[in-house]
């Protein structure tokens, strides 16, 4: 009988030589869990890839439907927004404004992040805690406090009277529009830095001027290269926020002065072309796009030079 069964199942009829009489199952795939662990990741991050779908891809997919097919299929508001120097200018004053407030921003910000990295524990503390005291204010609350202390009888400029220089038209212009997104913008540009600057190491400062460079060649050609991942990521950061700020603009600028946020309000809300609107937001980003290409291929070229200026030395 043994040998009827070892005749009947061998290893070159095909058959697993480890099934057995009374013990037949079927043979588990070894690479069943490595397939398991490679999916598991995939599967964590699908909720996420769905909110972002249906926050962020679904609305620009709806935009951009909209700008050729709203009111009608083709590119008319295309050639709206071509035709008229007023849109142009429109995208220019917005681009314009976010530039400068991102410099503006960076200025202020830069030292105030190094005053931060070189401080100690319980200074550094409290002026992180001055950074982070306008994210507990209302941005509305804040433009209002503006209005009122910008206003041409306001504090600033009885401050300004008093020191001989004013007053000034410091509301309903790009001025007012400026300090007021500075103020809000501020603390986007001082984290990024800060963030930099405590992982570059001050020793290699001192050892610079130990070797004979004076102190401000030594902070220029030291820390600041290696403090130049902050100042991208919180400029880019800036700037991008800056593009699409409404409230502000709306409450210290004045018409003549405005931005695409509110006209983009302007042409869906009061006169109803959602067309006209998606063109607006459409270009807007594309705008940004080609401007943050360009920066990144500076940036590539900026550091191929120096990697080829460091192989030389």
């Amino acid at each position: 009988m043994s040998s009827t069964l070892s005749n009947a199942v061998r290893p070159d009829d095909g058959v697993d030589p480890t099934m057995r009489p009374g013990r037949l199952r079927p043979r588990r795939d070894a690479q069943a869990p490595a397939r398991r662990g490679r999916l598991g990741p995939a599967l964590l991050i699908l909720p996420a890839l769905a909110l972002a779908l249906g926050i962020f891809a679904y609305p620009l997919a709806e935009s951009m439907w909209r700008s050729i097919a709203d009111p009608q299929p083709g590119v008319q508001n295309y050639q709206w927004f071509a035709a008229s120097a007023a849109n142009w200018a429109v995208l220019g004053r917005t681009l314009w404004v976010a530039f400068l407030s991102a410099v503006i921003c960076l200025a202020l910000a830069y030292p105030y992040a190094y005053f931060m990295t070189i401080s100690g524990p319980r200074l550094r503390t409290a002026l992180i805690v001055i950074v982070l005291i306008p994210f507990w204010t209302s941005l509305m609350i804040r433009s209002f406090a503006w209005i009122i202390l910008l206003q041409d009888t306001g504090l600033a400029n009885q401050v300004l009277s008093w020191m001989g220089l004013g007053p000034f038209h410091l509301i309903r212009n790009t001025t007012g529009i400026l300090i007021g997104m500075v103020q809000v913008l501020l603390p986007f540009m001082v984290l990024p830095l800060y963030s930099a600057m405590k992982n570059v190491d001050l020793r290699l400062v001192q050892a610079a001027a130990s070797l004979g460079a004076r102190p401000i060649v030594a902070f220029t050609r030291v820390f600041v290269p290696l403090a130049m991942p902050g100042v991208v990521s919180g400029s880019l950061l800036v700037f991008i926020q800056a593009l699409g700020f409404y409230i502000t603009p709306a409450l210290l600028g004045s018409p003549s002065q405005m931005l695409i946020s509110q006209y983009i309000y302007v042409q869906v809300n009061g006169q109803l072309q959602w067309g006209r609107g998606s063109v607006l937001g459409v270009l807007l980003l594309v705008a940004t796009l080609l401007l943050l290409g360009l920066l990144a291929l500076l940036m590539r070229k900026s550091r191929r030079a120096a990697g080829d200026e460091g192989g030389l030395l």
